[in-house]
């Protein structure tokens, strides 16, 4: 029999600063589209970005730093620290390209938004294009040289969502197709972390049909600072999220996704081995999944997860919400729906959904799954009419048997009918005296 959780673990499911430490913001008042760069600054902000790059790729610390504005010594340690993070990552791309329509001046400074191009070998299959907003400032032998990186009011109108090496002194690890990005207080769970990666790698791939990388960057950071950055955060409070996929992208406007990262939230660093496993096993099957679940619905993206993550575990390591049972045994119409599925009832809605998809595997096979997931992501499909064409069932159908099978597993006598009430005995009569 299954357990059932009483305190609820939520499986689930890129503004830049530039350094790691803060540093001023004195940015122009002005946050929208600039001027075009004349030729002759486009010239100098290139050599300068280009030079910045090179050093980036080269590891040239000395080189880096004669691109920068050394009078503030804040900004100075800022991007000291900002070139430590990058020095760790393996870098097989790293680009500037200067936005020419973008220039703000700012007294004898100039403000322009750049294109940042940024490829991990081994992890993104092409480079990862974000915008920033650098500040160049002159310099007394003719030069220009960034003076500032963070701008945000400019971040937060463009949208703009940072990367940990854009926020905090980051320790990068590196194992059998799994970069890890930890700070100075989660390092220490680095080691169980990268080999709970490593494995949940091969159980995925063990159960997940399609072709994928098998590589993967994952976030394990001591605070929720970049989670909260993400856009379309489930219930929007990073604190109730214990782990959430995300994808990057060839532009951080319109592109296509280059691949999909996960974050763990911290208290997940310190959990038992099997709940974060089994959490970790959740995200990569998203990872595993890349898009072909973007337009499908959450139920069944959300239950793949979820009946893929507890594949490892004996049946009575497969922990349930009692939220979950609680609505199940409470009786169920329909499967979850997409607006609501991050609702308050979020932990239900995952319990549920894992059901659904455990009665299709028991009824039809693992292959029904990901047979529904093809003909399902896709834009405005009848849900009920691929459903009842595949496997000759409505959505609430469905609902309703995942929800029983759940109820056998974790609450059978929930479904054992009452006996009929005991019928009193009636009295025989006495007999009558027989005569004498």
């Amino acid at each position: 029999m299954g357990v059932v959780l009483a305190v609820v673990l939520a499986l689930i499911l890129v503004g830049c600063s530039d350094s790691p430490s803060a540093e001023p913001d004195d940015s122009p008042t002005e946050a929208g589209e600039g001027l075009p760069v004349p030729p002759d600054l486009e010239q100098a902000f290139t050599a300068t970005l280009d030079a910045r790059a090179a050093a980036l790729r080269d590891r040239d610390l000395r080189s880096f730093l004669t691109g920068i504005e050394r009078t503030d010594a804040g900004f100075v340690t800022a991007q000291r620290g900002y070139y430590a993070n990058l020095a760790q990552l393996p870098l097989q791309q790293f680009s500037y390209d200067l936005d020419r329509s973008s220039m703000v001046r700012a007294e004898d400074d100039y403000w322009v938004v750049v294109e940042v191009t940024m490829q991990l070998a081994g992890f993104d299959p092409q480079p990862v294009v974000t915008r920033d907003r650098l500040r160049f400032a002159p310099t007394k032998d003719d030069r220009y040289v960034v003076s500032s990186m963070t701008d945000s009011e400019w971040e937060k109108t463009n949208d703009v969502q940072p990367q940990p090496w854009d926020m905090v002194p980051i320790e990068a690890r590196t194992g059998p197709g799994v970069l890890g990005i930890f700070d100075e207080e989660s390092v220490a769970a680095a080691g169980p972390i990268m080999d709970s990666v490593a494995r949940g790698i091969s159980d995925v791939s063990a159960t997940v049909p399609y072709d994928w990388s098998r590589e993967v960057v994952v976030y394990a950071l001591s605070d929720v600072e970049f989670m909260a950055t993400l856009d379309d955060l489930p219930g929007g409070d990073p604190e109730h999220v214990d782990g959430i996929a995300f994808p990057v992208m060839t532009d951080d406007k319109d592109g296509q996704v280059v691949a999909t990262r996960f974050a763990l939230h911290p208290s997940m660093l310190w959990q038992s081995g099997t709940e974060r496993d089994r959490l970790v096993r959740h995200e990569l099957t998203h990872v595993a999944l890349g898009e072909r679940d973007d337009r499908a619905p959450a139920w069944l993206s959300e239950g793949i997860a979820e009946w893929v993550s507890v594949q490892p575990l004996d049946p009575d390591q497969r922990r349930l919400p009692e939220e979950a049972l609680g609505a199940a045994e409470a009786g169920v119409r329909r499967l979850p729906a997409d607006g609501t599925f991050n609702d308050g009832d979020s932990a239900a809605h995952y319990g549920l959904s894992w059901w659904a998809c455990e009665y299709l595997v028991v009824g039809f096979g693992a292959g029904s799954l990901w047979q529904l997931l093809d003909e399902l992501d896709t834009p405005d499909v009848d849900q009920d009419a691929i459903l009842e064409s595949l496997v000759g069932l409505t959505g609430g159908m469905i609902a309703r048997r995942g929800a029983k099978m759940m109820i056998n597993e974790y609450d059978p006598e929930f479904l054992t009918p009452e006996p009929p009430p005991e019928t009193p005995e009636t009295p025989s009569a006495t007999p009558a005296d027989e005569p004498t």
